[in-house]
């Protein structure tokens, strides 16, 4: 069974940070991109960050460049996003998603449940 499970979220302050994970089973992990998307109440899910399938290229949405850094593990099905220097902006539901190297949520067809992350001022 397909599936891409997110773990990490959590209640922090503003100016702490969190890592989360994407933790990926039942498909060919290492021949996808992971792209990270978060969703605020009344939105669609926006891009944050995506790593490619060898994990050396990384991209950032302009709002986290500099704070976030995105890192895979292969070995552990598994890609890692670092949040630093959190703001209460950054709240929102955080998903992983499993694609091809873009930046459009529509084309990535596996998606994990969602991990909360509240950033309190």
């Amino acid at each position: 069974q397909e599936q891409l499970v997110e773990s990490g979220g959590g209640l922090v302050r503003a100016g702490e940070s969190l890592r989360l994970s994407c933790e990926a089973s039942g498909i060919n992990f290492e021949t996808y991109a992971i792209g990270w998307f978060r969703r605020t109440p009344g939105q669609d899910r926006r891009f944050v960050a995506r790593i490619d399938w060898t994990g050396t290229k990384t991209d950032y949405a302009d709002s986290v460049q500099g704070r976030f850094t995105l890192a895979r593990d292969n070995t552990k099905n598994t890609v890692y996003l670092h949040m630093n220097s959190l703001q209460p902006e950054d709240t929102a539901v955080y998903y992983c998603a499993a694609g091809p190297y873009t930046r459009t949520l529509t084309t990535y067809p596996h998606w994990g449940q969602g991990t909360q992350v509240t950033v309190s001022s």
